[in-house]
C-alpha cells in the first residue's frame, strides 16, 4: 500500500502542508490572530497555557507544544511569544528546529510591541508560505503514517461496531511497519488489566497501571466520585451503564497488537507499533495530545456524533450508530452500522476504513477539515500561579 505526502528535512512525512502560528502563550495570541488576518492560508495555532505554570504542568504543556511545532503536518513554524512567559517561544523554536524545518519566533516586547512585531512577523511568514508552495507529494508507505484515535460520545453501537472496526484498521498500519497511537486514560479504567496483558514487557504494564492509578488519585485527591462524569450524560443516553463497559469498548480502538510502550501526554513515539499516550477523555485535549504525539491522521469512532476535528491532523469520522450517520451526515465521514444490521463482518468494516484513511493521507478533505471544526488545547494537570 502507498500514500503520497510531503518529506520534512528530517525523513518525516506529511500528509498536509501547514504554515503554522503557534503561540508560545495565551498573551500572545492578539498578535498570532492579527497576523493570521493578514496571511489567512497560515494554519492559526491559539491556547490558553504557556505562562505561570509548575513543575509537571509546565513540562507536559512544553511538551506538547514542542509536538504540535515538530508535527510532520506542518511544513514551517512562527512561533509567537511575550517574552515574559515560563514556556518561551525561543525555547520552543530551538526544539522544534531539530527537525530541521523552517522556524522562527518573534517576541513581542522585545521587537517593541505589537506594531513593531508584526512587520517582522509578516516577512517571516511571506518566506515560510513562499517554501512551502513549492513542495510536492511523492510516494511513500504506510511506515511513514503515525494513527492517532480516539473515541467519543460513545454508545452501545460504539464498543460492538465503530470502535473494533477501527482496531481493524490500527492492526492493518502496524503489520505495514507504521504506528498507532491512542489513549484517554479515564476510558480504560476498569479495563486496564485486559490492555495489560499486551504488554511488550514488565516495565510497559507498569507505566499503564501507574497512568491508571495516577488518573484515579487525581480525582480522589478532587474529593468526587469519578462516575459522576465517566460515564457522561451523553454516553448514558446511549446507553451506556458503567464505567467497565465503557472502558471494554474503549480498548478495542486499538486494536489487539502488542503495546509497546505508554506515552506522556503529547509525547512522540520513540519506535513503531502500537502505543498508550496518558491524557484526558475530553475531546479537544485528547486530539491536541494525539497531534503532540506526531499522529499526521486521527481516526475517531463516535456513536452519539462528536463533531469535534483538529486543526493539524485530518480527522476521519466513523459511526456504528445508523440514526447518527443520517442525523449528522455533515461531519460523519463513514458509517459501518452495516455491522449492526449484520450486512458486514468487522474486517470488512475496517476494509472500508482503511481505503477512506488512504484517501485522506493522499489529500481528500475529512468533513471537520472542509468544516475548518477544530482548536487547539493543552491538557492542564497542575495549579496556575
Amino acid at each position: 500500500m502507498k500514500l503520497s505526502g510531503y518529506v520534512r528535512p528530517d525523513g518525516s512525512v506529511g500528509f498536509r502542508n501547514h504554515v503554522a502560528i503557534l503561540s508560545s502563550v495565551g498573551c500572545a495570541n492578539d498578535v498570532s490572530q492579527k497576523l493570521a488576518h493578514m496571511y489567512p492560508n497560515a494554519l492559526l495555532l491559539t491556547h490558553r497555557q504557556g505562562c505561570a505554570q509548575l513543575g509537571d504542568d509546565k513540562e507536559q504543556s512544553a511538551r506538547a507544544l514542542m509536538g504540535i511545532g515538530k508535527n510532520p503536518n506542518i511544513a514551517a513554524v512562527l512561533v509567537i511569544g511575550m517574552g515574559c512567559e515560563s514556556i518561551t517561544a525561543e525555547y520552543l523554536t530551538e526544539e522544534i528546529s531539530k527537525t530541521k524545518k523552517p522556524v522562527e519566533y518573534l517576541m513581542v516586547l522585545e521587537e517593541g510591541g505589537l506594531m513593531a512585531a508584526l512587520p517582522k512577523g509578516a516577512r517571516f511568514l511571506e518566506q515560510m508560505i513562499s517554501g512551502a508552495s513549492q513542495m510536492t507529494r511523492v510516494s511513500c508507505g504506510l511506515d511513514a503514517l503515525t494513527l492517532g484515535v480516539k473515541c467519543g460520545l460513545t454508545d452501545t453501537t460504539s464498543g460492538i461496531a465503530s470502535n473494533p472496526a477501527i482496531g481493524v484498521v490500527a492492526d492493518m498500519i502496524i503489520e505495514s511497519g507504521g504506528t498507532v497511537v491512542f489513549g484517554e486514560t479515564p476510558e480504560v479504567i476498569g479495563a486496564e488489566h485486559i490492555l495489560a496483558k499486551r504488554a511488550a514487557t514488565p516495565g510497559v504494564e507498569q507505566d499503564l497501571y501507574r497512568v491508571v492509578k495516577e488518573c484515579e488519585e487525581r480525582v480522589k485527591a478532587s474529593g468526587m466520585d469519578i462516575r459522576g462524569a465517566n460515564p457522561a450524560p451523553g454516553n448514558i443516553a446511549g446507553g451506556i451503564t458503567t464505567i467497565e463497559e465503557k472502558s471494554l469498548g474503549a480498548i478495542k480502538k486499538g486494536g489487539g497488537k502488542t503495546l509497546q510502550g505508554v506515552l506522556g501526554y503529547g509525547e512522540i513515539p520513540k519506535g513503531k507499533g502500537l502505543y498508550f499516550m496518558d491524557g484526558p477523555g475530553r475531546t479537544p485535549e485528547a486530539l491536541t495530545g494525539l497531534s503532540g504525539a506526531g499522529a499526521q491522521i486521527i481516526i475517531f469512532p463516535t456513536g452519539g456524533g462528536s463533531p469535534a476535528g483538529s486543526l493539524i491532523s485530518p480527522v476521519i469520522k466513523v459511526t456504528g450508530n445508523p440514526r447518527t450517520a443520517q442525523r449528522l451526515k455533515d461531519h460523519i465521514d463513514i458509517d459501518v452500522s452495516r455491522i449492526i444490521k449484520g450486512e458486514s463482518t468487522l474486517e470488512e468494516a475496517g476494509e472500508s476504513v482503511f481505503q477512506e484513511l488512504l484517501n485522506v493521507a493522499s489529500g481528500k478533505a475529512t468533513k471537520s477539515e472542509r468544516l475548518s471544526y477544530g482548536m487547539i488545547s493543552i491538557w492542564n494537570i497542575g495549579p496556575h500561579m
